[in-house]
């Protein structure tokens, strides 16, 4: 798909199409999210993976952007622990729930006032933090994330903090890595290359297959969260200068 030619006026058009699509099924979606605050977790993360499903599947037939994932052979089964991923654009938030278990992201909390989009997020029982507190930001996401783990979900954080264009490289944050190391659970890296088909900040998406690897585990016992964090950074932005290769 990568090599067909597109018109600037058909990539428009397409992404007009898509973008239409999302805003008219996430508005329908948050009320069903609202709904099935009734349903326990679990239910209401399968429903969430399926519209994620839906909507990526949406994304390959309408924009023609498909993606290939590497290294699932390296998600324990027996374990979870630390996502840390790389963050370039809206889909990598999109797919990550279909790969691991019942998922709960550190967010900021004022995220999950708003409208629509707040009520899909917080069906998902994320790690919402008040960082006007800055002093007591880091205390929330270790207590917060520490019984999100040992309720045997996944934590998925961006140390990044936001969507950094793709080609560079943003300001990793230690969050991620003081939860790993003061709870003993394990990170796994994710590099990807989303942001080159949907660019931050773009109307416009452009077609290919997204590469997604995920890469060996790390584990945090014995180590410091600067080292934890240094060892998955250097994965993976090595792995995103390779995937274009």
């Amino acid at each position: 798909m990568s090599n067909k030619k597109y018109s600037q006026i058909n990539l428009f058009v397409r992404s007009l199409l898509f973008s239409t699509f999302s805003l008219v099924t996430i508005t329908l979606y948050s009320f069903l999210c609202v709904f099935s605050l009734i349903l326990p977790l679990r239910y209401r993360h399968l429903i969430i993976r399926c519209y994620l499903r839906a909507y990526i599947y949406a994304l390959k037939k309408i924009c023609h952007i498909d993606y290939k994932i590497e290294g699932l052979e390296n998600i324990p089964r027996d374990r979870n622990g630390i996502v840390l991923c790389k963050h370039q654009s809206t889909w990598e938030t999109m797919l990550l729930p279909t790969i691991f278990h019942d998922p709960a992201v550190i967010v900021k909390q004022e995220l999950m006032w708003i409208p629509f989009f707040g009520w899909g997020l917080a069906v998902s029982d994320p790690i919402a933090i008040n960082r006007k507190n800055k002093s007591s930001a880091m205390q929330q996401i270790i207590e917060k994330g520490r019984k999100r783990l040992q309720d045997g979900r996944w934590v998925l954080v961006f140390p990044e903090g936001t969507r950094v264009a793709y080609g560079e490289v943003g300001h990793y944050k230690l969050g991620g890595a003081r939860l790993a190391t003061a709870t003993g659970y394990p990170v796994v890296p994710v590099a990807h290359n989303a942001g080159r088909f949907w660019p931050r900040r773009k109307f416009i998406k452009r077609p290919g297959t997204i590469r997604v690897v995920i890469g060996p585990l790390i584990e945090t016992n014995g180590r410091s969260a600067e080292e934890v964090l240094a060892l998955a950074k250097n994965w993976i932005e090595e792995t995103v200068l390779k995937l274009d290769q």
